[in-house]
């Protein structure tokens, strides 16, 4: 089949109710678990205050413990990510979904009971597991239950969705000022989180996985669903799983390295002109302005480009644009109203690539092996950019924060070399 599948007819014709009930499932569970995660982005700075006893959000010990614990959720992801893929590709991809969300919404909670940063150091890992797991179970969902005209369109909402989380953490922070807040901002997280998990209970396995998993023995076993060393063994999957691993790292090293500190490059703008407290409200104010403008309509944005394009011309022109907008962000902001007008024209660019991750990864690999593979591209592909950040925090007292994001923002030319080694997938079936 050729690729102009994807641009005949309308993407949503013929499909079902099913089919967009548990598009919008899916999507729920990830914005719950976008907004578990996003919590930290957006409160590390005054829980941290509040557990070391610090007397100033800028001290630095309590910048020292944001990279740690952003670290932290990095590598969790990896562990989790892994374990759940797996187990999706084993158990199927309903029962792993139900259990990776209740990690997530468990451990989030718990954070209200933190006596020390090192426990949510720790917290942040666990919470990292179910969130990493989350994604990759609901993009080869999505993917699977979804025709090949409607993929893109469908993979690309379901990531795109994740604005609505960071939104809703960013507006806790508008409203939960005090230091002490930070405790009831993550207990918060866990009653709308648990009841996505008992919608999801409605959800239908997949009949693609059903097929693979009713193979014979000698076709495809229990122990080949799921399998590394299927996965790393046979060229073509391990070279398809090396490069969705680059990519995802470039993506996700830049998002916590650029994306995500825009609320300190604000702060950073106000310092010394507006009390810390109002400092801090108008920072979580630029950041959910971001996510609900340039972030939100860059992550839409991607799913008709590549339906227009293909995969890796979209990819292409993303990473470009990050490369440009990202260096141009930070050395011109000097006031509020540029980090305004700035910031949502690289988060269109920085985080609108994700969405490409859960179009492109489960068309990368068969059934057997879609959770698990999408899993590794994605959340091993969070240990790797765990480097970056702590590349970061070192090289954060020589250059500052504007100078430490310039000298990262090479990142984006390695993504453009995988981006031209990448195969392309589009207007092809999923590999079976």
């Amino acid at each position: 089949m050729n690729g102009q599948n994807e641009t005949t007819g309308r993407w949503y014709s013929g499909i079902t109710r099913y089919q967009y009930f548990v598009l919008v499932i899916a999507c729920l569970g990830w914005i719950m678990d976008i907004f578990e995660g996003q919590l930290f982005a957006v409160f590390k700075s005054p829980a941290f205050k509040d557990l070391l006893g610090a007397t100033r959000i800028d001290d630095p010990n309590v910048a020292w413990f944001g990279y740690v614990g952003f670290a932290s959720f990095l590598v969790g992801g990896t562990v989790g990510g892994i374990f759940f893929g797996v187990l999706a590709d084993r158990i199927g991809r309903r029962q792993a979904m139900i259990w990776s969300m209740l990690t997530s919404a468990t451990f989030s909670g718990l954070h209200f009971f933190a006596t020390s940063p090192w426990h949510i150091v720790g917290l942040r890992f666990v919470v990292a597991m179910g969130v990493a797991g989350e994604w990759a179970i609901g993009a080869s969902l999505v993917a699977e239950v979804f025709p090949m005209k409607s993929r893109a369109m469908a993979g690309g909402v379901f990531h795109a969705s994740s604005v609505l989380g960071a939104t809703m953490a960013a507006g806790l922070a508008m409203v939960f000022t005090a230091d002490h807040h930070w405790r009831w901002a993550f207990l918060m997280a866990v009653v709308p989180a648990l009841l996505v998990i008992w919608a999801f209970t409605y959800i239908k396995e997949s009949e693609k996985w059903k097929t693979a998993a009713s193979q014979p023995p000698r076709e495809t076993s229990q122990a080949q669903r799921g399998s590394f060393s299927e996965l790393l063994g046979t060229a073509e999957w391990r070279n398809r799983a090396l490069i969705g691993l680059g990519l995802a790292a470039v993506g996700l090293g830049t998002y916590w390295i650029i994306y995500a500190w825009v609320p300190e490059l604000t702060k950073e703008v106000l310092a010394g002109r507006v009390p810390e407290e109002v400092a801090r409200s108008r920072a979580g104010f630029a950041y959910l302005l971001m996510n609900i403008t340039g972030g939100f309509v860059g992550l839409l944005a991607f799913a008709p480009l590549t339906m227009l394009t293909n995969r890796r011309t979209a990819f292409a022109l993303y990473h470009v644009g990050a490369l440009i907008m990202a260096p141009v962000t930070y050395l011109c902001a000097g006031t509020y109203a540029m980090v305004l007008i700035l910031a949502p024209i690289m988060g269109f660019f920085v985080v609108g690539m994700h969405a490409g991750y859960a179009i492109y990864f489960p068309e990368l690999f068969p059934s057997r092996l879609r959770a698990t593979g999408t899993s590794f591209c994605f959340n091993v592909a969070r240990f790797v950019s765990a480097g970056t950040l702590l590349i970061s925090a070192v090289l954060r007292p020589y250059f500052d924060l504007r100078g430490t994001v310039c000298v990262m923002t090479g990142l984006f030319v390695i993504g453009l070399f995988l981006v031209y080694i990448a195969p392309e997938t589009k207007g092809k079936e999923l590999p079976e």
